[in-house]
């Protein structure tokens, strides 16, 4: 996940459809590569890989995974729906489904952490 964040240049490990399909694939061009679903960043999706982590007992890692998502809420003071790879924020700036993942996230992570001293 951290090496595909990293050859995208993207903020989070929330990447969907990464490696993008090329430019041209689908008929809607808002799926052009690196935008919405095409290799867009998700917080709904990213925050539950940080759950995953959390759960299989990478609890750094979850931590390390989990600070961009929650640094671009308070940069961007929203909750938005979805992020180009280099952070901008797009759609919605209410949406629920990135407040409420990170709010699970956090929870599992300070549970976990409390769990591990």
């Amino acid at each position: 996940m951290q090496l595909n964040r990293q050859n995208a240049h993207a903020t989070t490990i929330g990447l969907t459809l990464y490696p993008p399909y090329p430019d041209g694939i689908f008929k809607n061009e808002v799926m052009r590569p690196y935008s919405y679903q095409n290799g867009g960043d998700w917080t709904w999706f990213g925050g539950r890989m940080v759950r995953q982590l959390i759960h299989y007992g990478y609890i750094e890692q979850a931590e390390h995974a989990l600070t961009p998502m929650l640094q671009r809420v308070i940069t961007n003071k929203g909750f938005y729906e979805w992020y180009t790879p280099d952070g901008r924020p797009r759609g919605s700036a209410n949406f629920r489904g990135e407040a409420g993942i990170l709010w699970v996230a956090i929870k599992e992570l300070k549970s976990a952490k409390g769990k591990s001293r």
